[in-house]
């Protein structure tokens, strides 16, 4: 009798995961809120500057910069919801509405190093456009530093093309 309680509550402690999930859905719900706030800001500032016809020294860069931004945390955001998708169907129970007709393949969640695998590929996709916006942002002065540029971008098509390979 003991062994059966002791193992129900074990069981059941499972339940915990539900502070992740809904707290990841609240995180990735206020990303895509602020990303979307950014989008609209540069938005606003685009038709100002329309209007206005005065454009700031660094107009064109700046609005790629903030767009870029935003597409960072839109990326964030989708990291929370598959976590929280992914760790539900994991440990409490799968979600009926993504089996029927309107699912999607894209959540299905089978194990763990299924959801570590799509996650970590939109990490690095979030790396990758993190990379592009703190280059924007950089003046190159030398020869080698235009090597190095070079470089890294190299070092990111491999990086994404042996990331396609994987699963394959």
């Amino acid at each position: 009798m003991i062994e059966k309680l002791f193992e129900t509550l074990i069981w059941n402690s499972r339940f915990i995961v539900v502070l992740a999930v809904v707290f990841g859905l609240i995180g990735a719900i206020i990303l895509f809120i602020v990303a979307s706030m950014d989008i609209w800001n540069v938005a606003v500032n685009t038709y100002e500057a329309l209007v206005t016809h005065i454009h700031p020294e660094h107009f064109h860069e700046d609005i790629v910069a903030d767009i870029i931004g935003a597409v960072d945390l839109y990326l964030i955001a989708v990291v929370m919801f598959i976590f929280s998708f992914g760790l539900y169907e994991l440990f409490i129970s799968d979600i009926d509405q993504a089996n029927g007709k309107n699912g999607s393949k894209l959540l299905a969640i089978e194990s763990l190093d299924q959801l570590k695998d799509k996650i970590a590929k939109v990490i690095v996709m979030v790396l990758v456009v993190s990379f592009f916006q703190r280059v924007l942002n950089t003046s190159f002065s030398a020869p080698l530093e235009m090597l190095y540029f070079a470089l890294s971008i190299t070092a990111l098509a491999v990086g994404l093309y042996f990331l396609s390979k994987v699963g394959h």
